[in-house]
């Protein structure tokens, strides 16, 4: 039987919820559990969550790091995986991450994140995939090449083993945004970042409103400004919600 306990946070996701839970119910083992926590929907998010067979909780706050704690919190599953409403994973989900997590030297991985909606955001994918990379080697050249850490982001569908999660603190929520590149870096205290070659569909939803242009640019600017210490909270103000 499995052993991962997939997470959701949603916020007013009536537009890709059903969908995603739609993919998942085709994962082949399925999931020991599906976990939605919702952040104050006002939109048809619940409804359609009580439609499926999962779990549907009501976060003490608004908020991705404070909902995906929640949703880790009632988790019974050896291993967590944290999903964006938004975002499609393959069919066999399960078997990847459970036998990725077999290797005692990694502790927290994710997959590659391509993003599509009326057509496919190449560019902005392509800078996302080398953010993995690029990112920990200008900021942290130590960790990088001695620990192997990476940086994963949320749309990358990060998964770990609970056991560590809870051990090194879980999601930080005091920081509005990168509470998962945070998380990155507390979990190479217990084996290495691993990006999978295998890729998940995520909405290019803050693109299409962007622009691929602004979005790069913005994606840059927060990177850098993170990278150099400023605080996720005075960075939020570079990063919008888009709905």
């Amino acid at each position: 039987m499995s052993s991962l306990s997939i997470v959701i946070p949603t916020l007013n996701e009536g537009e890709y919820l059903a969908r995603t839970l739609s993919c998942l119910s085709l994962l082949e083992p399925p999931p020991l559990e599906i976990i939605v926590v919702d952040g104050g929907s006002t939109d048809e998010t619940v409804n359609l969550a009580q439609s499926h067979d999962i779990t549907l909780i009501t976060s003490s706050a608004t908020g991705r790091p404070i909902q995906m704690n929640e949703g880790a919190r009632i988790a019974t599953g050896d291993i967590l995986c944290f999903l964006h409403a938004d975002t499609l994973v393959p069919s066999n989900l399960v078997t990847l991450i459970e036998k990725t997590l077999d290797n005692k030297e990694i502790a927290c991985g994710g997959f590659i994140s391509l993003m599509k909606g009326d057509k496919t955001r190449w560019g902005t994918s392509l800078h996302n995939y080398l953010k993995t990379y690029y990112a920990p080697l200008l900021f942290r050249p130590r960790l990088f090449f001695l620990k192997g850490l990476r940086l994963l982001f949320g749309d990358q569908v990060m998964f770990c083993r609970r056991s560590d999660f809870w051990e090194c603190g879980g999601f930080d929520t005091n920081k509005p945004i990168l509470e998962d590149a945070d998380l990155c870096l507390k979990l190479i205290s217990y084996g290495r970042i691993c990006l999978l070659n295998h890729v998940v569909y995520s909405s290019d939803r803050r693109v299409a409103k962007w622009g691929s242009i602004k979005a790069n640019i913005i994606y840059l600017r927060v990177g850098i400004l993170w990278g150099l210490g400023v605080s996720p909270n005075d960075l939020k103000q570079f990063y919008p919600n888009i709905r």
